[in-house]
């Protein structure tokens, strides 16, 4: 959102990228080791997390809530470079950050909840450079985000599915069952019909369309190539999102230069 923001022309603001660029480590390292702390004692039953730190006892409970503080700091840190109205809505991003690593055990939505947390930077972005949001542009972009979240850590539960039902926890994987490549394929265009509305009203370039065309391309390859059964094949395409990714910001960068 911070390059959505960028006057036309222009480069986005690299000061501001810098700073949410180390901002969305920090966020999403607390959410890790919060989840770490909290998921301590089902994390030794499922194997692919029995050897994360504070599970496998490289850690202690106080060190990990140590560490946690640490993130925490350095996340006010940088907090505080941004104007008010920011501080304010990145502030109010922290009751998500806290309760999403519980939402596993009351709800099948998980993913939702996680992605509603992990965008959180598509308002923030924009209002650090505005001074405001306008939710005609920054709420649909927020929202692709979450639709895409939907779809990789739909894939990426699929990994865990048995430990899960075993340990008692659930996951969209598990709500969707065979019916997942339906679900996924829905969010997905969910996803780039939204990107694509908050590009039309942001007023931005044709390379950003020619991007997304991309970008829509790896995802429903992605979708329908993916085999749930295998979790070496789930993981693969989870890491591939890093595809979509360098897509959407491409558009968005070359959109606004061109």
């Amino acid at each position: 959102s911070i390059a959505l923001a960028a006057p036309p022309g222009s480069l986005p603001d690299v000061k501001m990228m810098t700073l949410f660029g180390c901002g969305a480590l920090l966020l999403r390292g607390a959410g890790c080791t919060i989840n770490d702390l909290l998921d301590r004692d089902i994390d030794t039953k499922v194997e692919r997390t029995r050897l994360r730190p504070v599970a496998s006892g490289v850690l202690t409970p106080f060190q990990g809530l140590t560490f946690l503080g640490f993130q925490l700091l350095l996340g006010l840190g940088i907090l505080l470079q941004l104007n008010n109205y920011s501080r304010i809505l990145g502030a109010s991003s922290l009751l998500l950050v806290f309760s999403y690593p519980l939402m596993k055990r009351f709800t099948f939505w998980p993913q939702a909840f996680l992605g509603l947390t992990f965008n959180w930077g598509a308002l923030l972005g924009w209002a650090a450079i505005k001074g405001s949001i306008d939710p005609s542009v920054v709420l649909p972009l927020y929202a692709s985000g979450v639709f895409w979240t939907l779809v990789y850590d739909t894939i990426y539960a699929h990994q865990d599915k048995e430990d899960d039902l075993k340990v008692g926890v659930k996951s969209t994987a598990l709500r969707f069952g065979d019916s997942t490549k339906e679900w996924i394929s829905g969010f997905g265009l969910a996803c780039i019909s939204s990107l694509a509305l908050s590009g039309v009203n942001a007023d931005i370039g044709w390379p950003y369309y020619a991007f997304l065309t991309a970008a829509s391309g790896q995802l429903a390859w992605q979708i329908w190539t993916v085999d749930l059964s295998s979790r070496a094949d789930c993981n693969r395409k989870f890491v591939s999102n890093k595809w979509f990714g360098v897509f959407i910001f491409g558009g968005v960068l070359f959109g606004r230069l061109l």
